[in-house]
């Protein structure tokens, strides 16, 4: 709800500085904020071009031929509306505010305020701008197509760049340039009814209230093989704009799924809680569905030390009894092939969510165990290290750790010798671990954060010898929105998955000091980007290889997540150079049975990945 904080802040804006007979475009301006702001006009003339609940847009009937300028604008008011319909011209008086919900969102220009309101003329042509083409007469000539990799010529060229949030727009106030940054562009078309054709989802409905993030019919770059758009260096997807609340009551479609095509959308954008949106004038449908699922992975271990394989799954909250543990388990054996050993993430003890004291997961596990077992009738085994009770983050109560599955027909910890969870894992001569398995622990690194489970195992016939370190780092939480004030945008967590990428990154080191040719395998959510500072980090200093860039998966079909307008990578694996000699193309896979499913058969917010690697000792 929006209130004067005081009657005399609500008499100065009646009292402002006056100026008459003003354009949409003046009041608008060539920058974020309006040169207008807090000042009041009057003789404003505009195209009524829709109605919302809170207020109507209306559009300049004298535009300019200036792209940086929105020819159209929110006029706020709750009972001006009442007696007009789109195609009327007004004229209006009214004062020019800046509106926002949060600090960290941008200022939404709009007119409040509104009176002296006279009908010009009725039943006018109302005609939408077409993005992706060239317009003119409408709004003036200007090319509405969005730029496709940069966001604002605030974020120095990487909108992860470091340090985050060294600039806030609101303060800088820069002139927009819409062919070149994404947020500019549609900042400059702010209040505008357009329509978008060839609408793609980019996955499934972003939030509770029915938001759903698409593209439409123009230049896109990261297009992956199902239509979505992928996170790459440099390039997070700016030309992607989120469907908000129909106007007229209706609902978005719910079951869409990553690459469906929906039917045309006309509506305005607008910013609403700290991103660009297009609020339809009537919702959207599905026109074509993306029903198919990914074919099962081609990587299969053989069982001998040159091919066995290795799995890694999120599995999102895992808790025994839970209604997907049978999808989950078909996951596994079905489109990962029944990997040799799973790096598993986010499994909670016993309880689950409920904060009883309780952290033991051996019952979690079980369940898992059990359900593979049944299906393969391989007798998967599993490896853990009980956290302090709430003290490596997550769901209070779950206790979530990471965790390994392992067929013991193949592979085998080599001289277990289990630690603690208070006992801090290191390197010993060899190389082999203090503790077996163990965790990689600092002090204050990894405070309410998962920490890296090690282990060292061997083959049963002892000609294979590898370590493992499995990851769960920080969690990107406390972010903020790509397209928000804060410029670069705080990435959340950043400084601890720093320290985490140290603490990890030097652990690995010191086995690969001793043993240059020792096969070692890192994967798990690392809840970073690979081109962002930790990843980098930690490649620099475990010498550990991207197996994404060893295998030479396609850089658009590197994705595990969906988050926003993209896909994108929070979860990788690294292998040593000794492993990454052997790993061809066919040896590495993201399998996105989540990403590409319906809402009803989603197992975990994470895809898994397989790969097939050879960890014979040389």
């Amino acid at each position: 709800m929006k209130f004067f904080t005081s009657l005399t802040a609500a008499v100065g804006l009646l009292l402002a500085p006056c100026a008459s007979a003003i354009t949409v475009a003046e009041i608008t301006g060539d920058k974020y904020l309006s040169p207008l702001s807090r000042s009041a006009f009057t003789n404003l003339t505009g195209l009524v071009t829709a109605k919302g609940p809170n207020g109507l847009w209306i559009r300049s009937t004298n535009p300019d031929d200036n792209e940086q300028t929105s020819e159209s604008v929110y006029v706020f008011s709750r009972t001006v509306g009442a007696n007009l319909t789109a195609g009327d011209i007004i004229t209006l008086d009214g004062n020019v505010t800046e509106f926002r919900t949060s600090n960290d969102f941008l200022f939404l220009t709009e007119v409040t305020s509104p009176r002296n309101v006279q009908v010009v003329s009725s039943g006018n042509p109302v005609t939408p701008v077409v993005l992706g083409a060239q317009t003119s007469g409408i709004i003036g000539d200007k090319d509405v197509s969005p730029p496709t990799e940069q966001y604002s010529g605030l974020d120095n060229g990487d909108v992860f760049g470091v340090p985050n949030n060294v600039s806030r727009i609101s303060q800088v106030n820069p002139q927009l340039d819409p062919k070149l940054y994404g947020m500019d562009f549609w900042e400059s078309l702010s209040g505008e009814l357009v329509t978008i054709q060839g609408v793609t989802a980019l996955g499934r409905q972003a939030n509770r209230f029915g938001d759903q993030w698409v593209y439409g019919n123009w230049p896109v770059t990261g297009q992956n093989s199902r239509g979505g758009l992928t996170v790459r260096d440099r390039d997070s997807n700016p030309e992607t704009i989120i469907v908000g609340s129909p106007l007229d009551g209706t609902r978005n479609p719910n079951t869409t799924k990553l690459g469906d095509s929906l039917t045309d959308i006309t509506g305005i954008v607008q910013y609403n809680f700290g991103f660009y949106s297009i609020l339809p004038l009537t919702a959207p449908s599905v026109t074509s569905s993306r029903s198919t699922l990914p074919s099962p992975a081609n990587v299969k271990s053989r069982g001998r030390c040159n091919a066995l394989t290795f799995g890694d799954y999120n599995i999102e909250n895992f808790t025994p009894g839970n209604s997907r543990i049978p999808l989950v388990a078909d996951h596994i054996i079905t489109y990962l092939g029944a990997p040799t050993v799973v790096f598993l993430q986010e499994v909670q003890d016993n309880s689950g969510g409920t904060n009883d004291g309780v952290v033991d997961a051996n019952l979690t596990l079980s369940d898992l165990t059990k359900a593979l077992e049944e299906r393969t009738g391989i007798p998967y085994d599993f490896v853990d290290v009980d956290p302090v009770n709430n003290a490596d983050g997550g769901q209070p109560g779950g206790n979530i750790r990471n965790a390994y599955l392992f067929n013991p027909r193949e592979v085998r910890l080599l001289k277990p010798n289990p630690g603690s969870s208070t006992d801090a894992n290191t390197v010993l001569p060899g190389p082999s671990l203090r503790f077996n398995p163990g965790r990689i622990d600092s002090p204050g690194v990894f405070t309410s954060s998962r920490k890296p489970l090690v282990a060292q195992w061997e083959t049963l016939d002892g000609k294979g010898n590898f370590f493992t370190v499995n990851v769960h780092w920080t969690s990107k939480g406390g972010s903020s929105s790509l397209q928000g004030d804060p410029r670069p945008p705080v990435n959340g967590g950043i400084q601890n998955r720093n320290a985490q990428a140290n603490a990890t990154g030097s652990f690995i080191a010191e086995i690969l000091a001793q043993d240059s040719k020792a096969a070692v395998i890192a994967a798990g959510d690392f809840n970073e980007f690979k081109t962002v500072e930790p990843l980098e980090r930690f490649v620099e200093i475990s010498g550990l290889q991207d197996l994404d860039t060893v295998s030479g998966l396609p850089e658009v079909e590197r994705y595990t997540y969906t988050f926003g307008s993209s896909q994108q990578q929070l979860d990788h694996m690294f292998v040593s150079p000794q492993v990454a000699k052997f790993v061809g193309r066919k040896d590495y896979e993201h399998v996105h049975v989540n990403t590409w499913a319906a809402e009803e058969d989603v197992a975990s917010d994470h895809d898994p990945t397989v790969a097939s690697l050879n960890v014979c000792k040389r």
